[in-house]
């Protein structure tokens, strides 16, 4: 039971702290540059310039609150908790940051640095998100509306409404912010799988070897993990070989490639990375 709750306060954790960088992200580097690159927040830059009565943080919050509304008018109580919790919690940082610490132009007068931060800081936040099943809901939700009652490829129709909020930029802040969006759209679109496959990372091993009762003691009672004994036969020698098949964070394949070449320097090793790993003791089957 302790470990459960320690689990859940480390997800919760880690969800507030991807919604920092989402938040930071957006206000201290965003906004102040115009960069529209879609989503919520593009809208609201754009809807900031020519509403200036409002700022971009009222607009995300007035947007991200009408379409959690629609969320759950949608799926009732089926609808993510964790993504309205996350969608709330950044919008509320962004418009209290607009009060208590407000920003009258960029930090530095170098825009590329600052495209980099304005995007990869919410990339970071986003793949976070991602991996503990949550979202900072906005065009998230518009998605699964989408999903739930048309068969459009949402894909495809996101990354669509992406491109058009992005070249609305071009016409409201001029060509050089709109290509500064536009490259901002590019670098989002390949920056999230990378750093949602970079957190998951695993090595997987094929180990084949002709002395395996070492490499499984080591495997389960030194680095705690499970593998599994597959009987094999060479093709060019047709000698007996056994085949263990286990996967590893970094520092534990770092540990058995070490331990297996020193009991069976013969032994053949495949080791291969891996980022979906569903099962004891990784993730599990939601």
């Amino acid at each position: 039971m302790k470990a459960e709750i320690k689990s859940q306060i480390k997800e919760w954790l880690l969800m507030t702290m991807g919604t920092l960088l989402l938040a930071a992200g957006v206000y201290f580097f965003k906004f102040p540059n115009n960069f529209s690159t879609g989503g919520v927040s593009g809208i609201s830059v754009i809807l900031g310039h020519y509403f200036p009565q409002s700022t971009p943080g009222d607009f995300v919050m007035v947007i991200n609150v009408a379409l959690l509304i629609v969320g759950f008018a949608v799926f009732g109580r089926s609808f993510g908790v964790r993504t309205c919790y996350c969608s709330l919690l950044m919008s509320g940082l962004i418009w209290v940051l607009e009060r208590v610490a407000p920003l009258s132009q960029p930090m530095t007068s170098q825009p590329l640095v600052e495209l980099i931060f304005a995007v990869g800081l919410p990339a970071v936040g986003s793949a976070i998100l991602f991996n503990m099943d949550a979202s900072s809901g906005g065009t998230d939700i518009v998605a699964m509306v989408l999903r739930k009652f048309t068969s459009l490829d949402i894909g495809k129709a996101l990354m669509l409404s992406d491109c058009v909020i992005t070249l609305m930029a071009c016409v409201a802040f001029g060509m050089e912010t709109g290509l500064f969006s536009i490259l901002g759209l590019l670098i989002k679109s390949l920056m999230v799988d990378m750093v949602m496959e970079n957190i998951n990372v695993h090595k997987y091993f094929h180990v084949i070897t002709a002395n395996p009762k070492p490499i499984e003691e080591y495997i389960t009672r030194e680095l705690h993990r499970g593998a599994t004994e597959i009987r094999g036969e060479g093709v060019y020698t047709h000698e007996n070989r056994t085949v263990l098949l286990t996967v590893m964070n970094r520092r534990e394949a770092v540990m058995l490639r070490k331990f297996v070449k020193q009991v069976d320097p013969h032994a053949f090793l495949l080791i291969m990375n891996t980022s979906e790993i569903i099962g004891k003791g990784f993730r599990g089957i939601n």
